[in-house]
């Protein structure tokens, strides 16, 4: 079994909607041929860079497992034709870390 963490940007111009489609449609995906640990939406962060007129994203990151390669390979081919999608990365682990949230909101008390 093989671990990963999948990142990717939305353009900054997407609704909470499309946003959740997106993350639905792209769980779905994921989940016909592994298993979805932890979703976290980021929101809307800005870019080192300008990306394709975009100066800032909305990032989303899942910690999945799977088995198949092959399924890595699908869901980063339909991320590329995805008009809605600026960049992507997928990451092997052999471990994930579950608990660490890297965008965690700070609470006061």
């Amino acid at each position: 079994m093989a671990y990963y963490e999948h990142t990717f940007i939305g353009k900054q111009d997407l609704s909470n909607k499309e946003v959740e489609n997106l993350i639905t449609k792209y769980s779905e995906l994921i989940n016909k041929t592994g298993k979805i640990l932890k979703t976290e939406k980021w929101g809307l962060l800005n870019l080192a860079t300008k990306i394709n007129k975009n100066k800032k994203g909305i990032f989303v990151h899942f910690k999945f497992e799977s088995e198949e390669e092959d399924s890595i390979k699908l869901v980063e081919k339909k991320l590329s034709i995805d008009n809605d999608i600026i960049r992507y990365l997928t990451v092997k682990y052999n471990k994930l870390d579950l608990k660490k949230e890297y965008f965690q909101i700070e609470k006061s008390e």
